[in-house]
């Protein structure tokens, strides 16, 4: 029987999360699910390409009166005292995939994606207005049996301190062989321990040997993170970035069906 689940993949700028979360929606559709790829990412805009789609979605913050209109509701709420992490900003209490609104969620092949918002002027401002919406939005999105969301996180830990991650029930961290990488996986260790998702694993991505995936997994094991996957360095996903054009599907996908059991059975 098959299981609903919210999947949040973050980690460092350029470690590859978008990579990870195209082909995991692959593998999760050829087994015979029902895709939602969240991209709550506010400044990577290749998502939708790697995926297939020629144009993004109209992101969800238009829904609400944009950036602008988000923000004003903010302020209204802060003056009243209200803490951002509490702050709701959409009318629904239950959200249904089916009940999107068709200009916000486009598909192609049983994977659907929905686009938050972007930043896309200089001077903007900070991106707390994507934040509030991403976890509002993952925590009233009702998925059923067959549905599994993987939502593509900014880089970096700030999301955990908007609370995003208390809205999804599995994180994916990805870590590419650098210092910096393994030092960020353990912070979104932490900070997700104190979200209350308790299920955090490393997924280990761009490995161009055998001998650094080891190094790398007994660096993150002696942390106490756990790996549950790993993806070599390929020339195809390293042109599909570079060029912008969709990840060929049977890309690393012995790797990734690995992965997706270990989820599976998780």
């Amino acid at each position: 029987k098959k299981g609903s689940m919210k999947i949040s993949v973050c980690g460092k700028g350029g470690a590859g999360k978008s990579v990870i979360v195209t082909l995991l929606a692959n593998e999760f559709r050829v087994r015979g699910y029902r895709v939602l790829v969240v991209d709550s990412d506010e400044s990577n805009s290749s998502l939708y390409r790697i995926l297939g789609f020629d144009h993004p979605p109209v992101p969800l913050m238009e829904l609400v009166g944009g950036k602008r209109g988000l923000k004003d509701k903010m302020a209204v709420r802060f003056s009243s005292g209200e803490a951002e992490v509490k702050m709701e900003v959409l009318s629904q209490d239950r959200i249904l995939v089916k009940d999107i609104p068709p200009q916000h969620i486009i598909q192609r092949d049983g994977i659907r994606l929905l686009n938050i918002g972007k930043i896309l002027h200089s001077l903007e401002g900070c991106a707390c207005p994507m934040g509030v919406l991403s976890r509002e939005f993952l925590r009233k999105v009702v998925l059923e049996a067959d549905e599994v969301a993987i939502v593509d996180m900014e880089a970096g830990v700030e999301h955990f301190g908007r609370g995003v991650e208390t809205s999804v029930d599995r994180v994916l961290v990805i870590v590419e062989p650098s210092f910096e990488s393994i030092e960020l996986a353990m912070k979104v260790k932490e900070l997700a321990a104190g979200a209350g998702v308790s299920n955090t694993w490393a997924v280990l991505n761009k490995l161009n040997s055998d001998e650094i995936a080891t190094r790398l997994r007994k660096e993150l094991e002696k942390r106490g993170m756990e790996v549950i996957g790993t993806v070599p360095y390929s020339p195809q996903i390293f042109d599909a970035c570079l060029e912008g054009h969709k990840l060929d599907e049977n890309t690393a996908s012995e790797e990734i069906k690995i992965l997706v059991n270990n989820l599976l059975q998780k």
